[in-house]
């Protein structure tokens, strides 16, 4: 039993933590499962809020975890709710800027404390990309912490060049008219990698008039933090995007391209952690059993994913559009999808639909999409639901909501051919035609096509010899290895010896995140720069 735990302290250990949205939570679980194939202890840490509604899901012993793979929480700073709902997004970033720093740094202390926490001591951490707060505590530990950013890489881009946006006058908007005026189509010509992309197709948080708004510079402060960070990753490959990566890489020449890291996961042998799951609603399996019914390619999938809100005459357009196409579809409804109200369909469209339609409150999407009936996609354009659909080789109809959703939906519909789009006024006989042109048009063909040749791309992108394995390869041996301690290392002597700071968490840190031969260069080269000093 000794040498059992003797040889799970030395694991290398990553803490990861996800900003706490269904849409974050899902790749960041995916990367830990993947690193701790690959040998490491995880510690994957969710808010309070959040861990609460994994376990109401998904049952009192969901997270129980492996013995290498654990759960904790932190607070995230908001007053407390019961509620079974997605937080306010700009409350949720707001709140975990300013207030989760303190408790996350308790808890990587209390995890070195291996005498009390019986785990290795820290050696990365793996932090969603804007929860940047993150490296100031790793930079106190002395710690790499590897940012991954959960958008699409083009998405990525157009955060990027916010500063530049509000710098050359674009944003904020000089006045609400300008939603509606024409002046959302102005072309941008001078962002690397992106061609002739309009304001409107940048990501939305542009979209206000208030130079203070909390989500714009959220944004802005974010992406400046990924400069400090030891790693950037992306869950995405070079050949869906290749433009705008090799652009992004001159800026970021630390970022990896991961993705679609489900591909990598089914390549990973199974284990306990196959029933560790991480959606915060309960999934309903009878869709699954439903699909199995269903001829090959014949149902439209549809889900507006878990952060989407829409008016009640919106879902009453969605409703009949869907109807009046007579395909068969199976539509995902999330309680809270309605704007201050339940979602209450009208009673006529459940009927006229009951035998070709299945309605349910959540589903494992990966699941459906990846099912050989499943043949066409309405969506929001999300990250996780576009590269999902890729996977799949499933043809989209996008219907974008916030964020980065407009610049994916851009891509989908006028760059790789693989999905259409509805402008913001939904109406039946627009949804109508778009469903049975993606099932059964010929343009509907067309994109499916595209996607299946994008689904072979991801796969050989995912293969041995692939490029996103080759670069998780690379995170493992180099980039979650000792080179990244060194610049970290260095730093840290210049505060000690310029800064007087010879506290704990400095050198607790410094210790944890090294080899045994990487401390003792460490030291010879500490004391050669204090006798040249002093």
């Amino acid at each position: 039993m000794g040498s059992l735990v003797q040889n799970e302290n030395s694991l290398p250990h990553a803490v990861c933590i996800p900003f706490p949205a269904q849409g974050h939570i899902n790749p960041m679980f995916k990367l830990a499962k993947l690193l701790h194939h690959r040998g490491f202890h995880i510690t994957f840490v969710n808010t309070e809020y959040n861990h609460r509604r994994l376990l109401k899901s998904r049952g009192p012993n969901a997270l129980a975890g492996l013995p290498s793979f654990r759960f904790e929480t932190i607070p995230d700073g908001l007053p407390p709710s019961d509620a079974d709902a997605t937080q306010d997004v700009p409350s949720l970033c707001d709140s975990t800027s300013k207030n989760c720093l303190a408790p996350f740094r308790d808890l990587l202390f209390k995890l070195n404390n291996s005498s009390s926490s019986g785990v290795p001591p820290i050696t990365r951490i793996v932090s969603d990309g804007i929860m940047s707060f993150t490296l100031k505590a790793s930079e106190e530990l002395g710690i790499p912490n590897v940012l991954f950013w959960t958008t699409s890489a083009c998405g990525f881009m157009g955060y990027v060049q916010y500063r530049q946006l509000v710098e050359k006058g674009f944003a904020p908007l000089k006045e609400m008219s300008c939603l509606t005026n024409g002046y959302l189509d102005t072309v941008i010509d001078w962002i690397p990698g992106m061609n002739d992309i309009r304001l409107k197709d940048l990501p939305s948080f542009i979209r206000t008039t208030d130079p203070n708004d909390i989500m714009l510079n959220f944004a802005m402060d974010e992406v400046e933090g990924v400069h400090k960070a030891s790693a950037l990753i992306l869950n995405t490959f070079n050949a869906l995007e290749p433009d705008v990566l090799e652009a992004l890489s001159s800026i970021f020449p630390f970022m990896y391209t991961i993705g679609p890291l489900q591909l990598l996961l089914n390549q990973a042998p199974e284990d306990n952690l196959k029933s560790i799951g991480t959606s915060l609603w309960k999934e309903e399996p009878e869709c699954l059993s439903w699909l199995d019914s269903k001829k090959p390619n014949s149902v439209v999938y549809v889900n507006f994913g878990s952060v989407t809100v829409m008016t009640p005459q919106q879902l009453i357009e969605f409703c009949w559009g869907l109807a009046n196409s007579n395909q068969t579809f199976l539509w995902i409804i999330r309680p809270d999808l309605v704007i201050g109200d339940s979602a209450i369909l009208p009673p006529e469209f459940v009927t006229e639909t009951k035998e070709r339609g299945l309605l349910a409150s959540w589903c494992h999407q990966e699941q459906v999409l990846s099912h050989p009936s499943v043949g066409g996609f309405l969506t929001h354009s999300g990250w996780n639901s576009t590269i999902e659909s890729v996977c799949g080789g499933v043809p989209m109809i996008c219907w974008p909501f916030f964020a980065e959703q407009q610049t994916n939906c851009l891509y989908c519909c006028s760059r790789w051919g693989t999905g259409m789009e509805i402008e913001s006024d939904v109406r039946r006989e627009k949804i109508e035609g778009l469903v049975r042109e993606l099932m059964v048009g010929e343009k509907g063909r067309e994109m499916k096509k595209k996607t299946m040749d994008l689904k072979k791309l991801a796969e050989e992108a995912t293969a041995s010899s692939g490029s996103s394995s080759i670069n998780f390869e690379k995170i493992v041996s180099e980039g979650m290895g000792r080179r990244w301690c060194c610049h970290r290392h260095l730093k840290l002597v210049v505060v000690v010896l310029l800064e007087g700071r010879w506290d704990s968490y400095l050198w607790l840190g410094m210790w944890a995140s090294s080899s045994c031969g990487e401390m003792g260069i460490f030291i010879i080269f500490v004391i050669i720069i204090f006798i040249f000093i002093f």
